[in-house]
């Protein structure tokens, strides 16, 4: 933890000549820790400071911060720090990323600290290890700690089907449970399934791509053919599910979206003994054709009051793919409003005595 004391102005260590009267707020950092792991590359975290945070003068000189500015942001830096030591602490690099989920978590003033979030592992492998970023997210894994089923609804990059995918792994390395059962529909191919090359296998693999990609962040490689010869993991299109009790596994249902009311029941009353069940969607992704009902929209309406069933929302602030995507999305978002307001139209040209008649 930062030690930290109020000292007078001093125009040498952040105190501006126009602003003479704005006191110094000077936080210590042990000696212990390289300033480098604070401050970034290049002071690349200090330079996300003083972008979220332009009320405010930050210097640092040695293994101290100087901070000049209205006391309310003063003492947020001062707890981001305090935070930002914790999360070194617990091993956890600093990025850009992590500092302004940091602060957005401090501006919210929730009770959950920044640095319990972004310290949370779930499952390391090759070295890497896998957390929650965000609030919503930490509470997603904790939701599926504490209850046998949960439902993980958000947009595309929220980390809903990438979190589950975790806590599977997680639970069969901790012999929670013998295997883990990944699934979901292949509505998107529809009648096109008959026209794709190959075995039946072959036709499906594109829908369940996605999950395999999961899996191999999560596992070594070189063992997943086996687990799978072995059933202790298996990948399998919805319509597999149906006539089977899975007890104790890890059931992941992706893309429920795209389930009918029917298929949402199937699945559901496979549960069995000792297992688990996890069903990620995003309701405003639906592919099913017109007059379908999506079993993920009616399903909080039908189970939302049985105990042992959560519902955990993710929004587009969970959202955790290079910070460069949420630009893009905005730009393409302000591209389609101005689509919707129409191209603009010429102002209409009053026609001269030279165009002769008919103009």
């Amino acid at each position: 933890m930062s030690d930290a004391q109020k000292d007078g102005p001093a125009p040498d260590a952040g105190s501006s000549p126009s602003q003479p009267h704005v006191p110094l707020h000077t936080v210590t950092i042990p000696a212990d820790v390289q300033m480098v792991t604070l401050l970034g590359p290049r002071d690349e975290m200090l330079r996300t400071m003083e972008r979220q945070f332009p009320q405010v003068q930050v210097h640092v000189r040695g293994n101290e911060f100087h901070l000049a500015g209205p006391s309310a942001e003063v003492a947020l830096i001062e707890r981001l720090i305090d935070e930002l030591l914790d999360v070194i602490d617990g091993g956890q690099p600093l990025n850009r990323d992590a500092v302004e989920r940091s602060i957005q978590m401090l501006r919210a003033q929730t009770v959950e600290r920044p640095a319990d979030v972004l310290t949370m592992n779930i499952v390391s492998n090759r070295g890497r290890t896998i957390r929650p970023k965000t609030l919503n997210q930490k509470r997603y894994v904790e939701a599926i700690d504490a209850n046998t089923v949960v439902f993980g609804i958000g947009p595309a990059g929220t980390g809903k089907t990438y979190l589950a995918m975790a806590k599977a792994v997680a639970a069969l390395q901790a012999k929670q449970v013998n295997r883990i059962i990944l699934t979901r529909p292949a509505v998107e191919a529809g009648e096109r399934l008959g026209f794709l090359p190959g075995t039946l296998n072959d036709k499906i693999d594109p829908y369940l791509r996605p999950l395999y990609d999961a899996l191999h962040d999560m596992v070594d490689p070189e063992s997943i053919p086996k687990l799978m010869a072995s059933g202790t993991v298996e990948v399998a299109p919805l319509a597999y599910m149906r006539g089977r009790t899975l007890n104790d596994a890890f059931i992941i249902l992706d893309e429920a979206q795209n389930t009918s009311g029917e298929q949402m029941k199937m699945f559901l009353t496979r549960l069995g003994f000792g297992s688990k069940m996890v069903v990620t969607g995003d309701v405003t992704q639906v592919d099913l054709p017109g007059g379908t009902t999506s079993g993920l929209r009616i399903v909080r309406d039908i189970l939302g009051d049985i105990e042992d069933v959560h519902f955990s929302e993710l929004t587009a602030a969970d959202v955790v793919r290079h910070r460069l995507v949420g630009h893009i999305v905005d730009a393409y978002d302000r591209w389609d409003a101005g689509q919707q307001k129409g191209p603009r139209r010429a102002p209409a040209r009053r026609p001269s005595p030279q165009d002769g008649p008919g103009a």
